[in-house]
């Protein structure tokens, strides 16, 4: 009987009011980061709406959990509370060791970034954790669906949405030939690209130039596929070898 009347306590009315005004935070937390995270992967950035939106709603329920701790714990903590130790500090701790976790599947290969819609993932789930522990089950039960439906469908949605596509290109040419920025601004210009600011990186090795670059789709503007651009590539003069991949810069 003890126990029904503990977990009772867990599911009372004033607790479910409680999480259905969490809830809402979260959901309202997930569709602004969409809206930032969109325009991020329409410039064609790593860090896109799913990245965007985890962060977003899992910091939302860092925030507004603090704002009830009468009903931590099922509102049984109150009168122990002069005992035990400080709650948010314990949060504290698992927020920043959970950083340092996330922070090591991040990996960079060239222009191309993976990982940060799992490292965001995995913060998003230690708040779960957190929400669980303090016994904010129902709204900890919907942040979990909000992060498999923002993992499994936004990436669908971005796909959907107009966007402008980045490819990363790396142009090796042959010995002595001295390449030109504005040709090859030209170049992609013509094919529906731009070069990136701040992307474009010159190497030197055997007497052979390297250049290596990201182009962007310009907006409203249908750009050449990478095919179309890799049999152009074969007959553009001074270049002995290249590479093409789709890139999140």
């Amino acid at each position: 009987m003890l126990m029904q009347d503990l977990l009772a306590a867990y599911w009372s009315a004033h607790e479910v009011n409680t999480n259905i005004i969490v809830c809402l935070n979260l959901f309202g937390a997930l569709l602004l980061g969409l809206l930032v995270g969109y325009e991020r992967s329409y410039h064609g950035r790593a860090a896109g709406m799913r990245t965007y939106g985890l962060v977003c709603m899992a910091s939302a329920a860092l925030t507004v959990i603090p704002g009830f701790p009468a009903l931590w714990y099922g509102g049984l903590s109150t009168a122990n509370a002069a005992l035990g130790p400080d709650p948010t500090r314990i949060i504290q701790g698992i927020v920043t060791g959970i950083g340092f976790l996330g922070a090591g599947v991040i990996m960079k290969e060239g222009f191309n970034i993976s990982g940060l819609t799992t490292a965001a993932s995995i913060w998003a789930s230690s708040v779960i954790g957190i929400m669980v522990g303090v016994g904010f089950y129902a709204a900890a039960i919907f942040l979990a669906l909000l992060c498999a439906t923002c993992m499994m469908w936004v990436s669908r949605i971005e796909n959907w949405l107009p966007s402008r596509q980045a490819v990363a290109i790396t142009l090796r040419f042959r010995r002595d030939f001295v390449p030109s920025e504005a040709i090859l601004r030209r170049m992609a210009d013509r094919r529906g690209y731009e070069i990136a600011g701040g992307t474009i990186a010159i190497g030197f090795q055997d007497r052979q130039p390297e250049w290596r670059f990201v182009a962007t789709a310009r907006a409203r503007i249908v750009p050449a596929t990478l095919a179309e651009l890799s049999q152009e590539l074969t007959a553009f003069e001074g270049v002995e070898s290249f590479q093409l991949s789709h890139a999140r810069n």
